[in-house]
């Protein structure tokens, strides 16, 4: 498989070393708008500045690690060009252009998969399955609030030029709910605050919500980014139902801006009114070993004609229920679906 990887961020970087260690393909390009430093093992691939110079080699699939706001148009202008696509959350920044990226896949046939990293954590897994098995209706209660500054901050002010903390994160926590209760969204209420005179007027940099489903279900979930967010409760994982709970115990525990710990969970904690259950996951992967995992399932899905509708149904709907939020914090008005 000839490969071209554009955007070349933390994301893009881990999954252009996925793919250099992929047997049976072959990287052609690497595409970034501006320099960077490479690592060892990525030195001598060719190296372009821009979308289409890389689309001209003609690669059998492309994988799309840019800014969100370019998801969509690059992901229909490489599927139109004959490719697959790998493309990271979120699909895309508006839902009526995630719809027409998922209408141009099942239009061409080609394979869409979407950055969910957390599909392909054991731990991550573990804790759908132990959830779906105490039954609903579910409170989920779930965070991410990263204290970043220096670099990590300078990130996220550019993250924040087209997309909010919450939609960001949120897609991964949304789409765990979305998983574990299989029902469907039917509105939701944000609250929102800008708390740094460094990004836009019109940008905040926390923000939270409140999602209802239509089996009862109840969802919140928080997102803040900046130099001036605390550390206390910053990764928060829980599942409740009528049977019991379960929990993410032991996980992050070398501070909110270490990339590492967003998704390690340690242990997960199974409490039910008969007892408690601590289930140890040792030997848990890293983030570049779930990288090299998602890669082998874009390679997989391909390979073996893997049916993706519901993968991309969910892609759309956890964006769906975030960008509602986001419109929410903006208006002032609880959004129905």
């Amino acid at each position: 498989m000839r490969v071209l990887i554009a955007g070349l961020g933390n994301m893009g970087l881990s999954h252009a070393l996925a793919w250099h260690g992929l047997a049976g393909a072959q990287i052609v390009g690497l595409v970034n708008r501006s320099p960077v430093a490479l690592p060892d093992a990525l030195q001598g691939y060719p190296f372009y500045r821009t979308f289409d110079e890389g689309l001209a080699l003609t690669p059998d699939v492309v994988c799309i690690a840019t800014y969100s706001d370019s998801h969509a148009d690059y992901a229909i202008k490489a599927m139109e060009a004959g490719a697959q696509v790998f493309v990271e959350k979120p699909l895309a920044t508006t839902v009526a252009d995630a719809e027409r990226v998922v209408a141009v896949a099942r239009t061409t046939g080609r394979k869409l998969v979407v950055g969910y990293i957390l599909r392909h954590h054991s731990s991550w897994m573990r804790l759908i399955a132990e959830a779906r098995d105490l039954g609903g209706p579910y409170v989920f209660r779930m965070n991410l609030n990263q204290q970043s500054d220096g670099p990590t901050w300078a990130v996220h002010k550019a993250l924040m030029e087209t997309t909010s903390p919450i939609v960001d994160c949120g897609v991964h926590y949304v789409d765990v709910m979305c998983q574990i209760t299989d029902a469907r969204p039917v509105r939701v209420h944000g609250m929102g605050l800008r708390l740094s005179d460094e990004i836009a007027p019109d940008m905040y940099n926390y923000g939270q919500f409140q999602v209802v489903f239509d089996d009862g279900s109840v969802g919140w979930y928080e997102a803040g980014w900046g130099p001036m967010m605390s550390e206390t409760a910053f990764f928060v994982k829980d599942v409740v139902s009528p049977q019991g709970a379960v929990s993410i115990v032991e996980g992050n525990t070398d501070g909110s801006d270490d990339v590492e710990g967003h998704t390690k969970v340690g242990a997960i904690l199974v409490h039910r009114p008969s007892g408690d259950q601590i289930i140890d996951m040792p030997g848990e992967p890293d983030h570049q070993a779930l990288c090299d995992a998602e890669q082998a399932f874009v390679k997989r899905a391909i390979l073996e004609d893997l049916d993706l509708d519901r993968h991309m149904d969910d892609a759309v709907q956890s964006l769906r229920i975030c960008l509602a939020a986001d419109q929410s914090i903006r208006t002032g008005q609880v959004v129905t679906l």
